[in-house]
């Protein structure tokens, strides 16, 4: 079963507990993002303190509930145009309450290839996310099977991955 409209925003939004996403590629294309990555490259920046919008009030909001939403990002480096603007909105998300963890395999094999894309909601829900080869998302599709690969999926990445704020202070070559 495909997921849009109201479906997809009934899931994001209506977890009772845990919302968490395994992020793979180096790049997405999302719509109305060209603008902004244009700008970070001409060296624009956005102050993490004070920064505010609604997907950072809503993330609060999660937190305050006694929710979490948390992912993990596999990356490799050098970082792309793409992951350096995605960091500078990282760390703003971290500091309003999402779990950010980056999972490193520049030098290591990467103890989830092949995974695509997805999300586990309340451990139980599985959502698999399908991407174009230039990251342009082509659809959201409800997993209609046993959640258990996807919740040791989950625990792989969680197990070998950092917390982002640790990970840029690690100095991590960009």
């Amino acid at each position: 079963m495909l997921l849009d409209g109201e479906d997809w925003t009934a899931r994001v939004q209506g977890f009772k507990q845990e919302a968490w996403r395994l992020e793979t590629l180096p790049w997405y294309r999302v719509p109305g993002e060209d603008g902004d990555i244009r700008d970070f490259l001409a060296g624009q920046r956005i102050d993490p303190r004070s920064y505010c919008s609604g997907y950072t009030e809503g993330l609060q909001k999660i937190r305050a509930e006694g929710r979490s939403k948390g992912r993990v990002h596999i990356v490799r480096q050098p970082l792309t145009d793409y992951l350096r603007f995605e960091f500078m909105y990282y760390e703003v998300h971290s500091l309003a309450g999402d779990d950010i963890r980056i999972l490193d395999v520049t030098d290591r094999p990467d103890p989830l290839e092949g995974v695509q894309d997805f999300w586990l909601f309340d451990r139980s829900e599985v959502v698999l996310m399908n991407y174009a080869g230039d990251g342009t998302q082509i659809s959201r599709e409800l997993y209609e099977g046993d959640p258990t690969p996807y919740i040791e999926y989950q625990r792989i990445a969680l197990a070998e991955s950092v917390p982002f704020r640790e990970y840029v202070s690690g100095g991590y070559r960009a």
